[in-house]
């Protein structure tokens, strides 16, 4: 595996890549990795792709500088572990190599309601700092393909959108989340729970199958959630919110005909530790989310 800090040394070796006549597959992190962001790198190399993942704690898209400085960062780990997954080139940047002193390089786009609503409510200016990064490294790998979790799906819907707004020449590939045993997502952020809340925390997911087969079932919606916020608080948890909504827009949906493509999702606090997880409760399901941009 190929490690580069500086961007002239990746562009320098995606380049030989693209002469002999491969496809760039990339996939962004911010390090702390698990089998959740391997499978991003096994996806690229099914699809044929040139494996290539960033690691870079963005602190753009913290809006809370403790929760920036209690991000894990455990560099010898992720090498180890992408190594064993066949990556082909991580680009690991230093802060100023992605936003040169100087150049304001924020993505201004109107996302609509896309932005404003769940993750959006509790985290100001987070999709503004994601989307910025994620144009930022698009630039500098110009991939073909851009794969991500279907886990964090607010943000993937807004990269969805970015990629048609600015008309990129990139395919959005979003992969299945990847679980423990017993349901808990896998996630960054799990390594700082508790042993409760680690015990907790699956209740995040039986919170979201449940919601699945009641929403199938044709229970009203509105007791769908409130049955799912019981269930969260009972284990412990203290919910910020659990929606239901178009998987397109974001927006709650309040009947099972509302549209061809529900999902549930759901941020709660574990103890110190924000969590979040969604489940697809009709439509295109097993995280078929192919869509090329335009």
């Amino acid at each position: 595996m190929h490690i580069f800090e500086k961007i002239a040394d990746l562009r320098e070796w995606l380049a030989r890549q693209r002469k002999s006549g491969r496809s760039i597959g990339f996939a962004p992190t911010m390090g702390a990795l698990h089998e959740g962001h391997l499978s991003l790198v096994r996806a690229a190399k099914a699809a044929g792709d040139v494996s290539v993942v960033s690691i870079f704690v963005n602190p753009t898209q913290f809006n809370d500088p403790e929760d920036l400085r209690r991000y894990p960062r455990m560099p010898e780990h992720d090498i180890a572990l992408l190594q064993r997954a066949g990556c082909q080139a991580l680009f690991m940047p230093e802060l100023e190599e992605i936003y040169p002193p100087g150049q304001d390089l924020t993505v201004l786009l109107d996302f609509g309601p896309l932005t404003e609503v769940m993750e959006g409510q509790f985290r100001p200016g987070h999709f503004q700092g994601m989307a910025t990064v994620v144009k930022r490294l698009l630039d500098i790998v110009e991939p073909q393909r851009l794969y991500m979790g279907q886990k964090d799906f607010q943000q993937l819907t807004i990269v969805r959108r970015m990629l048609q707004l600015l008309a990129m020449p990139v395919e959005l590939v979003m992969c299945p989340t990847v679980r423990e045993l017993d349901g808990l997502a896998m996630s960054s952020r799990n390594l700082r729970l508790t042993p409760p809340m680690r015990a907790a925390a699956p209740a995040l997911f039986r919170a979201l199958t449940a919601a699945r087969e009641d929403f199938v079932a044709g229970k009203p919606v509105a007791d769908i959630r409130e049955a799912a916020l019981a269930t969260l608080r009972e284990a412990g948890l203290q919910p910020e919110y659990f929606e239901i909504v178009d998987g397109y827009t974001l927006l709650p949906v309040e009947t099972q005909e509302a549209g061809p493509f529900v999902v549930a999702c759901v941020a709660a606090w574990a103890g110190q530790v924000r969590l979040i997880d969604n489940l697809i409760l009709t439509g295109e399901g097993d995280g078929a989310f192919q869509t090329p941009a335009g």
